[in-house]
């Protein structure tokens, strides 16, 4: 089984760039966990900022999430929004695979949390499939961790946040895989949290040295992380070089 996490960027690389990108791994790759995924446009918050910055509809895919559907053909799609109807998490898994549960768990704030201010502060939630690999019960998680506009360092917040998916991992039954773009540097202890959780950190594990793309300008080079239970067996983990957003994509194969 293959999995892709990748942060999108809203499509701000260039729309051509990330459909090619789905192109050339819809055939060999499983399950796609995608964040930063519009579903339709906010008109009504052409004049706010999100994550720090001004929102132009003009250079987002605000119809990514439909428009990446079409690509994925021999995929099913789940989309999973964490402010108001049309932008959050979405997953694409295989059509081969059968899905036998999907849904949410909210880890910051709730559904239908409306921040005040820039609209990066919304509520996050942690989109999961169950699904059955080699006669084992597995749950893929797709994650966008909480952002404050104050770095990747610890927080109350995040720390609350990281409490909450521990306890959700302690309920699961099976072999877990959690992936996303959780806003966090590795040495913090909402990093930690997850590790005494019960598991193993491929970003520690296998040395990557960043998880951003030569877009991202700024000093902090990571975000990106794919965990996994202890039972799960690892054939392949490795940062992606195809540069469709400031985020690198993250490569999983399991035995």
């Amino acid at each position: 089984m293959k999995i892709i996490c990748l942060n999108t960027w809203g499509g701000k690389a260039g729309k051509e760039k990330i459909l090619d990108f789905f192109h050339t791994y819809k055939n060999t790759v499983d399950i796609f966990c995608l964040q930063e995924m519009w579903r339709a446009p906010y008109g009504h918050l052409g004049s706010y900022k999100a994550g720090g910055v001004d929102m132009r509809d003009e250079e987002i895919m605000v119809y990514g999430v439909d428009e990446i559907s079409k690509v994925l053909k021999g995929h099913n799609t789940f989309f999973r929004p964490h402010h108001l109807d049309d932008y959050g998490l979405m997953m694409s898994v295989h059509k081969d695979i059968a899905v036998h549960e999907e849904g949410e768990v909210f880890v910051h704030k709730f559904k239908n949390f409306i921040p005040v201010g820039d609209v990066g502060l919304h509520a996050r939630n942690v989109q999961f499939v169950k699904i059955m690999h080699r006669e084992t019960p597995y749950t893929i998680m797709n994650f966008h961790g909480l952002w404050n506009g104050k770095g990747k360092t610890d927080s109350v917040d995040r720390i609350e946040q990281s409490k909450k998916i521990a306890e959700l991992i302690k309920t699961i039954e099976g072999e877990v895989v959690i992936c996303g773009d959780f806003n966090l540097l590795p040495d913090t202890k909402s990093i930690k949290m997850l590790e005494e959780a019960g598991l193993v950190n491929l970003i520690k594990e296998y040395r990557i040295t960043s998880t951003r793309t030569s877009l991202y300008s700024k000093s902090e080079k990571f975000a990106d992380y794919i965990f996994v239970s202890k039972g799960v067996s690892v054939k392949d983990f490795k940062v992606l070089s195809d540069e469709v957003s400031d985020h690198t994509p993250l490569y999983l194969e399991l035995e």
